[in-house]
This record gives structure tokens, C-alpha cells and sequence, in this order.
């Protein structure tokens, strides 16, 4: 069974500033290992109970949330990020440097959600992106989605070498997953 943030993971606001330096460390170490740039515009980070369990928390202190039904909304839309069991769930970063040119090159992105996968041992996993996030004339630079690899990850955890790749048109790109990211990774196909 794959794990869920639920309202007793959650820490109330005067009490999560007293532990959230030490719990904020914890999360960018691991995301270190999570973290994986691919090209130079995009970036993915790869979800998990406790990187979501952190989104949740530092929503809540962000924007003073206390009232239990909008902290219980906030964990119903935060839990979609974990992945099921056997597969991974990511979010894919857009990073522009030109802020100028953001509105006009993200559009640019369109179709990407057709052209990205994960490949590993012969296996090419598409991803499989949140709906809604992308029309001809506006991407979000912010996009939601999973690798279903299902009866592959055996294959996955024994695979030499790893790589997410994107075959866009307009951007194509390959990375390798260092061996850290795939231990990570592992970890969470494992429980």
C-alpha cells in the first residue's frame, strides 16, 4: 500500500517552526539525489511522501493555514504528486532565463507531454502527463507526471544505466540518472 500524507502526519504551524529548519535540511538533501536537470531548460523532481508531506507543511505556514477542512484540501491536492505503486511521479520544471521571453517561448514547449519517457534496459516508459496543463497557445511551466513502469520495475532496479530523455521538436535533451538517483528512486519502488 502505497503511503499517503494524512492530517496526523501534519504538523501544526507553532510547533513545525520550531523543528522546520532540521526538516527543510532533510528535504534538500534528499531532493539533491531527486533533482535532475535535463538540457538546459528543464528540470525534474522526482515526488515522494516526504517531499510532498514538506509541500504540504510549507503551504500551510506560507499562507497561515490552520482551518482542518483547507489543511485536509491541501493534503487531497498535495497526494496526487506520490506515485502509485510501480511507477515514479515527477514534476517537470520550465526554467527560462529570459524572463522576457517567457510568454513567448513556452508554447514553444507544446507537445511535450508526446515526447518524453524513461529509458532503461531496452524499456522506454512514456510519461504520462496531469491533463490541463497545456494548450497550442500556453504551456505552464509547472507540469505534473508519472512513469507507469509496472511489471518493469525489476528491470528499472537492475538497469545499468538509466536516462530520462525528451525528443521534442524544439527541445531535445538526455540525462543519464546518476546512481544516487537511482538508488532514491529505487527506494520508493521498493515499499
Amino acid at each position: 500500500m502505497v503511503r499517503r500524507v494524512t492530517l496526523d502526519d501534519i504538523i501544526g504551524l507553532e510547533r513545525y517552526e520550531t523543528i522546520r529548519e532540521a526538516f527543510r535540511r532533510r528535504i534538500i538533501e534528499l531532493k539533491q539525489h531527486r533533482r535532475i536537470g535535463v538540457g538546459e531548460s528543464i528540470t525534474f523532481v522526482f515526488e515522494n511522501f516526504d517531499t510532498v508531506l514538506f509541500q504540504i507543511q510549507e503551504m500551510m505556514r506560507a499562507e497561515r493555514i490552520g482551518d482542518l477542512d483547507r489543511v485536509r484540501e491541501e493534503i487531497d491536492v498535495y497526494n496526487e504528486l506520490i506515485p502509485e505503486r510501480g511507477e515514479l511521479s515527477a514534476t517537470l520544471l520550465i526554467e527560462l532565463q529570459d524572463s522576457n521571453r517567457i510568454r513567448d517561448e513556452l508554447p514553444k514547449f507544446y507537445g511535450i507531454d508526446r515526447t518524453t519517457w524513461i529509458e532503461f534496459d531496452g524499456a522506454r516508459v512514456a510519461a504520462v502527463f496531469e491533463g490541463g496543463r497545456a494548450r497550442e497557445d500556453k504551456v505552464s511551466a509547472v507540469q505534473y507526471l508519472r512513469f507507469p513502469l509496472g511489471a518493469a520495475v525489476p528491470r528499472f532496479l537492475a538497469a545499468s544505466d538509466v536516462k530520462l530523455v525528451i525528443d521534442h521538436p524544439n527541445y531535445r535533451a538526455t540525462q543519464s540518472l546518476p546512481e544516487e538517483t537511482r538508488r532514491s528512486l529505487g527506494e520508493d519502488l521498493r515499499e
